[in-house]
């Protein structure tokens, strides 16, 4: 049973490899137990003990059942229970052409890549209570086609298939199933890809906006913060983590040659000890003042950005110190202009901006709307938004400017009839890659951060107004019920943070299971009942304070 209140165990596949170092340094630099997994003789048990502490390492064959067998027996011998599970073991690779690719080549690759992580989240969610975790390590090669990688790219779409699956079947026990996509990484495998000549690593940073390849611990990170408290409302989300790949579409190159290794690519480089200026819109109320005073508590200094005077003034003064208030409607360029005008003398310099800004639509079937219910949801949530975030670029520099828009579900998934809101939500998140592609070569990240169902003033009005079923929407949610401006908070400090350093045009989905799942009936209820006498959480509004 998973119990928050003692040290966490967290058990991690693959534990041997470039990532996998990257991972058990970063669980264990996070107090956990780790215990690491790898086959015989790749120097594991040395890793490990360089390490110190009381982490095991446990060498394993996972592409053999009765040996995952053996290996959870050890773990029921700990009598500690098992918390987190990272299912990062895989086989890479081959760059065969597929006439010349054995069948029994996809066989090993779905053995390892996809019965060995099912078989080991079956297994750990038999130990895992509450507040438990799965993290599966897929690959951009499951969501974009990758020729002559035929059968890694399959086991990897497989993959992702499989971790939407499990959280909308585990959601109901309180246990969470995420993934990560990493784009190019260096690691010994893909440096031997290099070796062997099946890749030019040179050409790989030039079609890469950021003009480098990932290091491990930037993988390790977004699967550390996805398997953190800190994420308790996400589960089913892919989170790509690929330096900017996936936002550029276009021919050419989406950065200029670069000369060598990049140093960032090789070491983590030290951050500045200085303190970040964070704008912050629609701050007045609701995920607007969470995220505000998130970033205030983690000793940012934070603009509240809002039409609503009193509501931000109320927001200020809860903040206190230094924090600085300022009364403006993002749907007004010449409010933007002033507003930014001001930041220029007040702070000099930008560094992260959120936009959360946003109106609801007006809920009326498509031949009762008219073209100014459109441009008014439109002038807010995306207009808005880009003025806001031209104007920031302005006092970014270059290699450290971080730009957040707040998208929705409804970036995926239609809401009939609105209309509108849909629209300017998809259109947010096409901003994000489209800035993603330009800004990558200067070292500016952008990502979406995508809310489901938030308990908010917004949603409380929309609810009391008749608009809403409160009731079906929480069970229609994997998790059972709406998740909390904190949730959302959260989301936004780390992807602003260095922590998120490779995570650019991407969309994180904060939604409580919504957008993975695809079946009928009620979401919620239907996890709940997964298997007899599988234990039950309770919603989670139970918890909200």
């Amino acid at each position: 049973m998973t119990d928050q209140s003692r040290r966490r165990i967290s058990l991690i596949t693959g534990a041997a490899g470039g990532i996998g170092r990257a991972l058990v340094a970063e669980f264990a630099g996070r107090g956990d137990r780790v215990l690491a997994v790898d086959l015989p003789g790749t120097g594991l048990e040395e890793g490990v003990a360089a390490l110190g502490g009381d982490h095991l390492a446990l060498p394993c064959d996972l592409s053999d059942e009765g040996q995952i067998a053996a290996l959870f027996a050890q773990v029921d011998g700990l009598g500690q229970g098992l918390d987190v599970l990272v299912n990062n073991a895989a086989i890479g690779p081959t760059m065969r052409p597929t006439t010349e690719t054995p069948t029994d080549e996809i066989r090993a690759a779905l053995r390892t890549n996809v019965f060995a992580p099912f078989t080991l989240a079956r297994e750990a969610a038999a130990r895992m209570g509450p507040g438990g975790a799965i993290v599966n390590t897929v690959s951009l090669g499951g969501m974009i086609s990758n020729p002559a990688r035929n059968a890694y790219a399959a086991s990897k779409s497989a993959l992702i298939s499989l971790t939407r699956s499990l959280a909308c079947e585990w959601a109901g026990r309180g246990i969470r199933v995420t993934a990560v996509a990493p784009g190019y990484v260096r690691t010994p495998m893909v440096a031997g890809l290099e070796e062997a000549g099946k890749v030019d690593l040179a050409r790989v940073r030039q079609r890469i906006p950021m003009g480098r390849l990932a290091r491990g611990d930037e993988i390790a990170s977004a699967i550390g913060f996805l398997a953190s408290p800190e994420a308790r409302y996400i589960t089913g989300s892919v989170l790509v983590v690929d330096g900017g790949w996936m936002s550029f579409n276009q021919p050419g190159e989406a950065h200029p040659p670069v000369a060598g290794v990049p140093a960032d690519e090789l070491t983590r480089p030290e951050v500045p000890a200085r303190r970040r200026n964070v704008l912050v819109t629609g701050a007045g109320t609701g995920i607007g003042a969470a995220i505000a005073a998130r970033f205030a508590a983690g000793g940012d200094r934070v603009v509240l950005a809002d039409r609503d005077a009193h509501s931000l003034a109320a927001r200020a003064a809860e903040l206190g110190g230094d924090h600085l208030a300022l009364v403006m409607d993002v749907a007004d360029d010449a409010s933007v202009a002033e507003g930014f005008a001001r930041i220029a003398a007040d702070l000099g310099h930008l560094d992260i901006l959120v936009n959360n800004a946003a109106i609801s639509d007006t809920f009326k079937p498509a031949a009762e709307q008219t073209s100014a219910d459109l441009d008014r949801v439109l002038s807010v949530n995306l207009a808005g938004a880009f003025s806001c975030a031209r104007e920031a670029l302005k006092l970014m520099a270059d290699g450290q400017g971080v730009v957040i828009n707040l998208g929705s579900i409804n970036t995926f998934l239609p809401f009939a009839p609105r209309h509108a809101y849909g629209a300017s939500k998809a259109a947010i998140d096409m901003l994000t890659r489209c800035m993603a592609a330009e800004l990558g070569p200067k070292g500016i990240r952008t990502a979406t951060l995508a809310p489901g169902y938030i308990r908010t003033p917004g949603v409380a009005d929309l609810e009391t107004r008749g608009l809403i079923d409160a009731v079906a929407i929480r069970r229609r949610i994997p998790m059972g019920d709406l998740g909390r401006p904190d949730d959302i908070a959260q989301a936004a400090h780390y992807l602003a943070s260095p922590a998120a350093s490779y995570v650019s045009g991407a969309i994180l989905y904060v939604d409580g299971g919504w957008t993975s799942f695809g079946t009928a009936g009620d979401a919620f209820y239907l996890s709940a009942q997964e298997a007899p006498g599988a234990e039950q959480t309770a919603p989670l509004e139970t918890t909200f304070q």
